[in-house]
């Protein structure tokens, strides 16, 4: 199994620097591409899209030729696909908002049928699919949302799927370990052309496609073996696109404006404007904060529960007070 996974990670990430500099002499020749507005994009040049494609089809491959298939592998498979194919869709301006949430959902529906939802025992079942639409969803549109920085998305792809890649192993969870690392894989042979100065965008495709996905692996495993309340877990994992999406939900409705307007209020962006507009370092300490958040979910694992609700409570504090400091920042409408 161990060389196993090893393979599957060297293969995704060999297909992913090959496929990345293919998908991006593809979106110039179609003109797929994030041009600048003088609002909210301000790179200096088109920048194509379609890397998302690359990524995914490093990950789809490198899963098809090192795992065997199984019903919950073929589930996930295919709501990835459907997300990505949504995504690919909507990065050619073929689809609407509308559209768009409906594969998503689609996409969930199909993970459900599988059974695939979230496990928290005191729920009832109702409460659960629920849930598990607003979790996968939710995640998918984090990751989207991230997607506003070089290299940001995907690097916090990388980070949360490696912390998910130690429960999966410590859980003996082998598929959602080969996920992780064919994941992992696929993002840093990608993030070799999306680091700044980036060459070539995630797109809808690729975003959609790695919330889905960290989403979904994260619901798969045992968390509570240990601590009760080690469900917690996932949310520290994947903090960092929560965490900004719920920021700016508050930020845009304090302002008055559409939750699903652009505007300049993700926390990565007031961070840049503290750093003078150093977009590399306003990355590198996205990806710090989102390792130290990843730490605390292993430790939530095996605390008790009253240290748990502590160690929450302090660090929620603590990231309330530093957002509501990035707050004051000002920026463009």
């Amino acid at each position: 199994m161990t060389i196993r996974l090893i393979l599957g990670f060297l293969l995704a990430y060999l297909l992913s620097l090959w496929g990345t500099p293919v998908a991006r002499a593809a979106a110039l020749r179609f003109g797929v591409v994030d041009r600048p507005d003088g609002r909210l994009k301000n790179h200096r040049e088109p920048v194509p899209y379609l890397g998302g494609l690359a990524v995914f089809g490093a990950f789809l491959l490198s899963i098809g030729m090192t795992f065997e298939f199984d019903e919950d592998l073929l589930a996930l498979l295919l709501a990835s696909t459907i997300v990505a194919t949504v995504g690919l869709i909507d990065d050619f301006g073929a689809l609407t908002p509308k559209p768009k949430a409906l594969g998503q959902v689609v996409a969930v529906f199909v993970l459900l049928k599988s059974g695939i939802m979230v496990q928290v025992a005191f729920l009832p079942w109702w409460a659960r699919i629920a849930l598990t639409v607003v979790w996968l969803v939710g995640l998918s549109n984090a990751f989207n949302l991230a997607d506003i920085m070089d290299g940001l998305a995907s690097g916090l792809g990388v980070i949360a799927a490696a912390f998910l890649l130690v429960v999966a192993v410590a859980n003996e969870k082998w598929m959602v370990a080969a996920f992780t690392v064919a994941l992992i894989g696929a993002l840093l042979g990608f993030l070799r052309f999306n680091f700044q100065p980036a060459t070539i965008y995630l797109g809808d495709c690729g975003s959609l496609f790695i919330g889905l996905t960290l989403g979904a692996l994260a619901m798969v495993m045992d968390y509570t073996a240990v601590n009760p309340l080690g469900w917690l877990a996932p949310l520290y994992i994947l903090a960092v696109p929560i965490v900004d999406t719920l920021y700016v939900i508050v930020l845009r409705l304090r302002a008055g404006r559409k939750i699903y307007y652009g505007s300049p209020d993700h926390f990565p962006l007031r961070v840049r404007r503290r750093l003078d507009g150093w977009t590399g370092g306003t990355v590198v300490v996205s990806y710090a904060v989102a390792v130290v958040f990843g730490a605390l979910g292993l430790v939530v694992l095996y605390l008790d529960p009253v240290s748990t609700l502590v160690l929450t409570a302090v660090v929620g504090a603590v990231t309330v007070g530093l957002l509501a400091w990035l707050a004051m920042v000002p920026m463009e409408a």
